[in-house]
């Protein structure tokens, strides 16, 4: 029987005829999707417009309209009707008459009813008071009756929401925000709502009412397809249910995939929270360009009014190399060529992340465009510019969305796309497998300050539960995969093996705490063999409590906590060897030896500026991993206020320090004097480097106090201030006192930032210690340094003294 066949049948028999062509294009018909939406509302309309020329004979000014889900055309098995009788108000009598012939059959066919009989009038006035009323209306059909009424109250109504757009999106956009805090999100959710929740159908009508404001547009690509896919499970829904319902409940889950021709209940579960992510991700872009509108028409005038004062609209205020803000966005510079710089979205990742700013979505779409593709291994760039969007906290989440949504990640990490919306059956998880393991990614940027390898710790929480998307044990799975990530971003064999462990083991102590015996020697011996070593205890003691909070808050508590810090104690017990003695001071190379020599001869720094160059694609790196920027060596006739003096230099000229070795080196014999070598790496931190006579001009005068450094440097801050963005955890200064016999030695481990070094040189330089060495490593946004510091006389300080000085440069730092 063909639609036509269907519709004729229903206008024939009445309610009954209409009961059974419904019931015949629900079960018998072969179509589904949007032609059986369709084809129910073209039905429903027929039969409602026999209802209405029976019921108006003789009755002007009268119209039949569908609002809602209806008045689209989207009818599932289940829907309610939304209906609107609309009338002149001239025979109001006659209109409740109609009203009865209208409703009353529809109820008598158990179908839910959402009805209401005003004039236009009426209707624009509750529109006006009730914003769900109003969003119905801008979805009004005509049905049957007076067509001209009709039109005219949806050409009315859609010049009130227009009008009334910058207060009405607003109270909207709450709306929409407290809805999702009732109902959660839908991507993430085992029973989800897929009306109510965030990112289900209510927030997709949402955004056509914010495209019929002319006020601002969502991102169309993929969106139809979004909302298709949640319309068509809810389809799938109501026909095996027979109930009017919009939650999947997970006994039902099953059937619906059946019904829809899937697999299996987690192939279901994992296109919802596709469309989900989707229309939540739309969301997000369209709210953001409603604010900026609604800002931007707020202060326009104030501008006007102001006759230049204050900051230009459209600023572009830069953030990292071709990367800039505007308008409380992150965007691509003018300058930027992505086809020509692969690691350009990394960067702007992490630039957007560190600052606390939405990616905007015209740069995301470019850089997925037209970027090459990172080579293989990544470049040390690259590497560090991840570590750095991973740790950079909560604002991480909306910077990987942005790039997942546009393909950005997968095409960066291939594996992820396994575990992309992957479901997790397990009602301690609160996240799918890839939103849990960005997840552990925000919990472990807490710890970094307790680890000497930060970098290693936010990659394993990344990629620890990897394996998940394959089958068999997950954690044996997810070794393979990390070694091979681990060496395609290009870290070393042994930084490898590392986060291997880490992902192979990251279950390890949880279960061992909590299931074993930690009086018996034996279980403790064995986590101490599993683990290696000291370091990497050290990580996956931290992955461990990442792990766990980001699982959801029946994953950790004080007790669980407390069983794992008693294991770590144990384990650590094992590993212990003897402490660390001074490590050998390594033999000059010529060049350094050139450098002591000149300067010794000179009396004054000798600079030397080398570019560095990484393995070739496709050669694995070998030893350390490769230095970021350039070397700089400097050296420096022994004095006072050398490592203040050459970082304030570089902070002033805007270059990064990535590592930073400082050392006294022994002279050959008959050359009297003493030089301090500084052999660091650096980068610039936007354009080009400066000459190395620029630098050495400005290092002789910041060492004879004719350049004021703090001053200079204090005036560019007031002058271009910061953003605050991420809030880093604090500060950590520690004491390690059995490291060295002939110093003190003192780690720093801080958020780093322009200047960091010069502040720490010249904190130390203040407690009236001397740096004997200094090795420093910035890793991601992390800074690791540790100073061997003496007292004037050339001893190690004394235990008071040192955590004195300790205690000083934390406060310094945290200031």
């Amino acid at each position: 029987m063909t639609g036509t066949d269907v519709q004729k049948e229903a206008e024939d028999s009445g309610p009954s005829g209409y009961a059974a062509a419904r019931l015949r294009l629900l079960t018998e018909e072969a179509r589904s999707g949007p032609p059986r939406r369709a084809a129910l509302a073209d039905l429903t309309d027929e039969w409602l417009s026999g209802l209405f020329a029976a019921g108006a004979e003789g009755l002007r000014g009268a119209s039949l309209v569908a609002v809602g889900g209806y008045g689209r055309g989207e009818l599932s098995p289940r829907s309610d009707l939304d209906l609107l009788l609309l009338h002149d108000g001239t025979d109001t009598k006659a209109v409740a008459a109609l009203a009865d012939r209208l409703w009353y059959p529809v109820w008598d066919l158990g179908l839910d009813l959402d009805h209401s009989v005003r004039t236009p009038a009426e209707a624009r006035k509750t529109a006006g008071e009730d914003l769900k009323v109003q969003l119905g209306l801008l979805d009004a059909r005509h049905i049957a009756g007076d067509l001209g009424l009709t039109a005219s109250l949806r050409t009315a109504v859609l010049a009130d929401w227009r009008n009334q757009a910058p207060k009405r999106l607003p109270e909207l956009q709450e709306l929409c925000a407290e809805r999702a805090e009732r109902q959660g999100e839908l991507q993430y959710l085992l029973e989800p709502d897929l009306k109510e929740a965030r990112g289900g159908l209510r927030d997709a009508t949402a955004l056509r009412a914010v495209a019929a404001s002319w006020l601002a547009d969502a991102p169309r690509e993929g969106l139809a397809d979004a909302r298709r896919r949640l319309l068509d499970v809810r389809d799938a829904l109501h026909l095996t249910t027979g109930r009017a319902t919009d939650r999947l409940a997970l006994q039902e889950q099953d059937q619906v995939a059946a019904e829809l021709g899937l697999l299996d209940a987690d192939t279901l579960l994992r296109q919802v929270y596709e469309a989900a992510r989707l229309v939540s991700y739309a969301s997000d872009v369209t709210w953001r360009e409603v604010g900026r509108v609604l800002r931007s028409r707020a202060v326009r005038p104030r501008l006007r009014a102001m006759l230049g004062g204050g900051k230009p609209a459209g600023e572009r205020s830069p953030l990292a190399e071709g990367v800039v803000e505007q308008d409380g966005e992150v965007v691509l510079a003018r300058a930027a060529r992505p086809e020509r710089d692969p690691v350009l979205p990394l960067r702007a990742a992490a630039a957007a992340a560190q600052a606390g700013l939405p990616l905007s979505l015209h740069a995301v779409r470019r850089l997925a465009a037209t970027v090459r593709p990172v080579p293989t291994p990544w470049p040390a760039e690259a590497r560090e510019q991840l570590v750095t969007l991973l740790g950079s906290g909560h604002p991480t989440i909306e910077v990987w969305e942005a790039l997942e949504a546009e393909g950005l990640i997968t095409r960066l990490l291939p594996d992820w796309e396994r575990v992309r919306c992957r479901p997790q059956r397990n009602a301690v998880h609160l996240w799918t497998v890839d939103r849990h393991l960005i997840e552990t990614a925000v919990q472990a940027s807490e710890f970094t300050r307790q680890v000497s390898r930060p970098d290693l710790l936010l990659v394993a929480a990344l990629l620890h539960d990897i394996g998940k998307g394959w089958p068999g044990d997950h954690s044996v799975a997810g070794e393979i995969i990390a070694k091979d990530v681990a060496a395609r971003i290009g870290f070393d064999r042994h930084d490898v093996a590392v986060i291997a462990t880490l992902v192979r083991h990251h279950l390890l102590l949880i279960d061992t705490a909590t299931r074993r015996d930690l009086e018996d020697p034996a279980t403790v011996r064995s986590v101490a063999e599993a683990v290696g070593s000291q370091g990497t205890l050290e990580l996956l003691h931290a992955l461990t409590e990442a792990d766990a909070l980001a699982t959801g808050p029946a994953a950790w508590s004080s007790w669980r906590g407390s069983l794992v810090a008693d294991l770590v104690k144990r384990v650590s017990a094992v590993l212990a060897g003897d402490a660390p003695d001074d490590p050998e001071e390594a033999a000059p190379t010529a060049e350094q030896e050139r450098l002591a020599l000149e300067a010794v001869a000179t009396g004054s720094p000798v600079i030397s500026l080398r570019a560095q160059t990484e393995p070739p694609a496709g050669q694995e790196p070998s030893g350390d991993p490769e230095p970021l920027g350039v070397e700089l060596l400097i050296a420096v006739p022994d004095q006072p206020g050398v490592l203040p003096a050459v970082a304030g230099v570089l902070a002033m000229h805007r270059l990064t320090v990535r590592t930073a070795e400082l050392r006294s080196l022994h002279l050959p014999d008959g050359v009297d004097g003493s030089v301090l070598l500084l052999d660091w790496r650096v980068a610039a931190e936007y354009g080009s480097l400066p000459q190395a006579a620029r630098l050495r001009a400005d290092l002789v005068r910041a060492l004879d106090g004719s350049l004021d450094i703090a001053g200079r440097l204090a005036e560019r801050d007031a002058a271009y201030p910061r953003r605050r963005g991420v809030v880093a955890p604090a500060a950590r200064v520690s004491v390690h006192p059995a490291a060295s016999r002939l110093a003190t030695v003192i780690e720093v481990r801080s958020q780093d930032a322009p200047g960091l070094l010069f502040r720490i040189g010249r904190a130390l330089e203040d407690a009236s210690v001397r740096v004997r060495s200094a090795h420093v490593s910035t890793l991601g946004a992390n800074a690791v340094d540790a100073f061997y510091v003496t007292g004037p006389k050339g001893a190690p300080l004394p235990g008071d003294e040192a955590a004195s000085v300790a205690r000083k440069l934390e406060e310094t730092l945290r200031g």
